[in-house]
């Protein structure tokens, strides 16, 4: 049957090629690690075993013996050890299948673009995760700091203490003499909303500055000398507070790659890549905030 005006058949489509459907998180947690290049898989690096140098505790003499040094008495031989440690790179791959050059034509979408920006995100994803597993030990803290939240949480309006949690893990970092105001908080956007609940209405009325204009103005996410990052990579409950540039080094050895694999005459896929490893150095220039 012929279709006259007005008709859906000789309507005209305008077809928005951009897929649509997932909101993209900004993934930002490799970038607060200190950046180098390694040229071998293996990383060797060596820790030190003492901050500040002093001479051994001795029965009954627990007094530096650097200090007041009688005269003529020869000086105290102190020095620094270190611990050898290695670390291997890792390696993020994955492509896309053979997209047939009829489907790369015909499709209503941009079939190829679209997974070449995803696959590119998925390997950097990854690598967001890894460095987090690393700054918190796998949620398992042995060398790095870490206590638990006051009350039951953040979400605790009674009992939980956001301010005092954020100020006791900056106290611990300052007590190994790591400098705590310029901190990251990397936390779950679920704590986000209990901090942000708990300043606006538990403590809005006694800490005026916290009010809810202050808050929508995104002041609140720079809080005690601290910048507050949430993102859904973080675990819920806890609080990854780190000195960054300082705490760890992201060891770059291959850099993110893409390879377009053309097979004339029937399509063509794509292919990423990244080496590299996260190194936790620095750990008591962390804290895990536990229980939030």
């Amino acid at each position: 049957m012929a279709d006259t005006s007005g008709m859906a058949e000789i309507r005209g489509l305008n077809v928005d090629k951009l897929a649509k459907g997932f909101a993209d998180e900004k993934l930002t947690l490799r970038h607060f690690l200190t950046a180098s290049k390694t040229n071998n898989a293996e990383i060797r690096w060596y820790k030190k075993t003492a901050g500040f140098l002093d001479t051994p505790d001795t029965t009954g003499i627990t007094a530096s013996g650097i200090y007041n040094t009688s005269s003529k008495s020869r000086p105290q031989v102190v020095e620094q050890s270190w611990t050898r440690t290695s670390s291997y790179v890792k390696k993020y791959f994955v492509e896309s299948p053979l997209f047939s050059d009829e489907d790369l034509k015909d499709s209503d979408m941009d079939l190829f673009g679209t997974n070449l920006r995803d696959l590119v995100r998925a390997v950097q994803k990854q690598v967001d995760i890894r460095c987090y597993s690393v700054l918190t030990e796998g949620l398992t803290p042995l060398t790095i700091n870490s206590g638990g939240a006051a009350g039951t949480g953040w979400s605790d309006g009674t009992n939980g203490n956001p301010i005092a949690d954020i100020l006791s893990a900056k106290n611990t970092i300052k007590a190994y003499n790591y400098e705590p105001n310029g901190a990251v908080l990397y936390i779950n956007p679920a704590q986000e909303r209990d901090l942000l609940s708990w300043l606006i209405g538990t403590k809005g009325s006694s800490i005026p500055q916290y009010a809810s204009e202050k808050v929508r103005d995104g002041e609140v996410m720079n809080l005690l000398g601290v910048k507050i990052v949430s993102q859904n990579s973080a675990t819920a409950t806890y609080g990854l507070m780190f000195v960054p540039k300082v705490a760890a080094t992201w060891k770059s050895f291959t850099p993110l790659q893409t390879a377009v694999i053309h097979d004339a005459g029937i399509g063509k896929k794509v292919r990423i890549w990244e080496e590299g490893e996260a190194i936790l150095h620095d750990p008591r220039a962390v804290n895990l905030m536990t229980g939030l």
